[in-house]
């Protein structure tokens, strides 16, 4: 991979309720929608990744949680790396619109190596999304 050009992603997931996940995705995040077939599933642009909706409600809740830095992070989830400037607006705008936060924006990590900003919120369907921030991207896999 060159330094220019990064891979974007293609992620499919379970909801329950198309509309909800439409709300949720393209309402308070701010997804643009792609294509969609009628009762199936919805495309969204996240942030340049594609993430694709599918109806199937028996696929859907139950998260497993592992500790992490004294917080109970759901094992399934993911998330966005963003600029810091980018996630403390992001953070604040989804409080300012009423998200839930499973976990509530805070530096983890404080101090050392992989020293990080981070936020979780629910989406309607039980899936977990993580945003989180490095004040130095050499930290991003330090040990």
């Amino acid at each position: 991979m060159t330094e220019t050009h990064r891979p974007r992603f293609h992620l499919a997931f379970p909801v329950h309720d198309l509309e909800l996940a439409r709300r949720f995705y393209a309402g308070l995040l701010g997804c643009d929608e792609g294509r969609e077939a009628a009762g199936q599933w919805i495309d969204f642009n996240f942030y340049g990744h594609q993430l694709v909706a599918h109806l199937a409600p028996g696929e859907c809740g139950g998260a497993i949680a592992n500790e992490v830095d004294g917080q109970k992070v759901p094992v399934r989830h993911f998330g966005l790396l963003m600029e810091w400037v980018e996630w403390e607006g992001l953070a604040r705008r989804l409080g300012d619109g009423g998200a839930d936060f499973l976990i509530e924006p805070h530096v983890r990590f404080e101090g050392q190596a992989g020293e990080q900003g981070t936020f979780f919120i629910i989406d309607p369907s039980g899936n977990a999304l993580e945003f989180k921030t490095f004040r130095n991207e050499a930290q991003i896999f330090a040990r």
